[in-house]
């Protein structure tokens, strides 16, 4: 028998090339860690670059240029700390992949900062302080940029932490410490200040108030029915209309003044128009999603997609028009200033500053977001579709009423409050809730049906103290915030005013 031919092909890399094999291996290793803060600094360079091209003061174009890369990098921490309670619950609830958080979220945060984030920009700009109680636009101008270096610094601080702090409470408490060294107590507008925070006391438990009805809503009308796909196809429809009509109007009445003024009458009929639309387009799609579901709960998961991704879109809309004044509006002032005037609350923000804003917010989201998207999802509290659509929509309405109504509101203190609202709904609606113990009893069979949970009183505190303990966190967090964010400002002021004035 013939011996077999000896197999002369090396199998391997020559020793010199696997050396070059395992040198570029680790070359794209150390780089996946640089293209993070790679692509963050090239947008930084690209905010400079905008401002550049389209600022006309040739004078001030050093400082614009400057305050344009600190209002990116203040930009790039609210996405990453803020927008995680737009689509945290969403994620949290499985009701959407992480990727397509991140796509909805970034398009509609950008939407919503472009087309409605003018007016709180502008009450974040001049409606805080009275500038003309400064010696000169140049004292604004370095009061603004204390501003955002200390803003930008503390939530940078707090993002690496992972503390749920408030960037509006940052941006403000800045804005106040660095006017008080800059002039005094009398430049603050107290009353203005007076009404933000009244606005941030009074967002939480509207918030929870909303959350709260929403769920209530749905358990008794959806979830302890006997025959739940059916209430599902009668009530799914009204809940979606209803969600697009109140979207509809308020882009209509409230984002878009600078293109047409629309009378809330008309924008309400066209809100109303739209919802019924949307109420009889959506019936045959719910009906198609309910066929061949079982009439339990976790059935109900499928059918509260699609609102609970409407919900997540309209939060981050709202996101974008409220909290994009956090990081355009100091440098919407400088821009204002360095041109040669004061501004004021009828002053426009450039629609270029606008676009570092919410490109900026969009970008940290992407770089930054997918990690504390988990947390917010996952730690705060147990959310399914149900609870996620009522949080997510509640916060929604919130912010949106504020937007309108030109209040920098803090989203993270009313995602809390809604989550929180939801939570207290529960657990009241446990102990106390007829119609869903009816609905237990006769789905176990036992007429003195009385769950463990509801005996179990030592239970019900652990998840009452659990909920309670996670929310003194926060307050203690915002309490925090103010002060500190204050103090950063009025050091850096100091070093500033020393340098340049």
């Amino acid at each position: 028998m013939a011996k077999p031919r000896p197999n002369l092909e090396k199998l391997t890399l020559d020793k010199d090339l696997d050396k070059v094999n395992l040198a570029e291996e680790a070359t794209h290793h150390v780089m996946r860690g640089l293209a993070v803060p790679g692509l963050a600094a090239l947008f930084l360079i690209v905010s400079m670059t905008i401002a550049a091209s389209y600022f006309t003061g040739a004078s001030g174009i050093a400082i614009v240029v400057a305050a344009a890369a600190f209002a990116g990098y203040m930009a790039m921490n609210i996405g990453a700390n803020d927008v995680t309670n737009n689509v945290g619950a969403a994620v949290g609830a499985k009701a959407m992949t992480m990727a397509t958080a991140l796509a909805i979220a970034a398009v509609f945060e950008i939407a919503g900062a472009l087309i409605a984030g003018r007016k709180v920009a502008l009450t974040i700009g001049a409606g805080v302080v009275d500038g003309t109680r400064l010696d000169s636009p140049e004292a604004l101008v370095w009061v603004m940029m204390a501003t955002l270096i200390s803003s930008a610094v503390w939530i940078n601080i707090a993002t690496y932490a992972r503390a749920p702090v408030s960037t509006t409470h940052s941006v403000v408490g800045g804005i106040v410490g660095a006017s008080l060294v800059a002039a005094g107590p009398a430049v603050v507008k107290w009353w203005t200040i007076a009404g933000i925070t009244a606005s941030w006391s009074i967002s939480p438990l509207l918030g929870g108030i909303l959350a709260a009805s929403f769920l209530a809503f749905l358990k008794e009308f959806v979830i302890y029915r006997s025959d739940k796909i059916a209430a599902a196809r009668r009530w799914m429809p009204v809940v979606l209309g209803i969600t697009a009509g109140a979207f509809t109007a308020y882009v209509l009445v409230f984002a878009l003044v600078r293109v047409a003024i629309i009378s809330v009458p008309t924008g309400l009929l066209a809100g109303a128009l739209v919802g019924g639309a949307c109420y009889v387009l959506s019936k045959p799609w719910i009906r198609r999603q309910s066929e061949g579901l079982e009439n339990r709960n976790q059935s109900l998961r499928k059918l509260f997609r699609l609102p609970l991704i409407v919900a997540a879109a309209l939060l981050s809309f709202a996101h974008g028009a409220n909290d994009v004044s956090n990081a355009i509006g100091p440098f919407s002032a400088i821009v204002t200033a360095l041109g040669g005037t004061i501004s004021t609350q009828k002053s426009e923000a450039p629609y270029w500053v606008l676009l570092i804003g919410a490109l900026g917010i969009s970008l940290g989201l992407l770089l930054y977001g997918p990690r504390l998207i988990r947390v917010v999802g996952r730690e705060i509290t147990r959310l399914n579709p149900m609870r996620a659509f009522c949080v997510a929509l509640a916060t929604a309405v919130t912010v949106l009423l504020a937007s309108a109504l030109g209040l920098p509101i803090s989203s993270t203190h009313t995602a809390v409050g809604a989550v929180f609202g939801v939570g207290f709904f529960r657990e009241w609606y446990t102990r106390h809730s007829k119609r869903r113990l009816d609905h237990v009893r006769r789905e176990s069979g036992h007429s003195d049906f009385m769950e463990a949970a509801e005996t179990n009183f030592a239970e019900i505190r652990r998840r009452r103290l659990v909920r309670r303990s996670y929310f003194l966190t926060i307050i203690a967090a915002w309490v925090i915030t103010v002060p500190a964010s204050a103090l950063l400002s009025a050091l850096v002021y100091l070093v500033l005013s020393s340098l340049f004035l």
